[in-house]
Parts: structure tokens; sequence; C-alpha cells
């Protein structure tokens, strides 16, 4: 079982951003209420907290509040953040067992989409902008050297 100790403080910086940075680009995908997504952020990591002793990784993770780099605009929070993501499933792959980094992307992409549906735009719980950013962090998690 892998956990906090396992990381540097650096390196635990870059993996406990990971799910908080996910949900922030949710958020900033189309205009919308940042209250209720913001909620729906901090809401993801108490339900996971409610999940305690299925992980060490995810237990410490969720134990803390949720942080993540402050951004200067929404296409540097996706461009950035997206790259940190990639960097903090690098970390994992090679620090942790491959249950903990599928436990990590899943997640990840709970958050993000639980974010994405906080605040109905235009009529659907997904508006197409955050459908196309949720694809993105898919597509960003999904990214692996140990996947064949």
């Amino acid at each position: 079982m892998t956990n906090k100790s396992d990381f540097t403080e650096q390196e635990w910086e870059v993996v406990r951003e990971g799910p908080p940075i996910a949900g922030l680009i949710a958020a900033t995908a189309s205009s919308g209420g940042t209250f209720r997504e913001t909620w729906a952020l901090a809401k993801s990591f108490a339900e996971a907290r409610q999940h305690h002793g299925e992980s060490e990784l995810l237990d410490a993770l969720v134990a803390e509040k949720p942080h993540a780099k402050r951004y200067g605009s929404s296409q540097e929070l996706e461009q950035q953040g997206l790259e940190r993501l990639a960097e903090a499933i690098g970390l994992l792959e090679q620090k942790a067992s491959a249950d903990e980094v599928e436990s990590y992307r899943r997640f990840t992409l709970a958050v993000a989409e639980h974010v994405a549906e906080a605040h109905k735009e235009g009529g659907t719980s997904i508006s197409a902008d955050e459908r196309q950013a949720l694809d993105a962090i898919a597509a960003t998690v999904n990214s692996s050297s140990r996947r064949p």
C-alpha cells in the first residue's frame, strides 16, 4: 500500500493537486455557477472520506483540504493543469500499485464529473464545453506508460 510518506513533499503536492485541478477545469469549461461547482468539489472529497480504508493513498489524499495552484486564465488552467495531472499519474505509476493508480484515476474523473454536473446549463446537466473538458481530463488520466 502506498501512502503519503512514499512521496517527497513536492511529489505529494503534485499528486494532491490532481483531483482539484480536474474539478477546476470542469468548473471553468463553460460559464456557470461557480458556487455550486465549488461546493460539488468539496462534497466529492467529503463523500470519498466515507470510504476510508479502501485505499491508503486515497485516504491520505482526501484527508486534506482540496487545494490547487491558482492560474491566470481558464486556458492556462487547462493547459498547465492537464500537464500537472499527467505528472501526477506518472509519479503514481512509479510509486503506487496498478490498483491504486486506477483508484486515483477514477476518483479524479469522478470529481470532475461531479463538478460538471453541479450546474445545469442550456437545460443539460453537462454542457458541450464541459463534456470536452471531461474528455481532455479522461485522456490525460488514462494516458500511461503502463497501459498497452
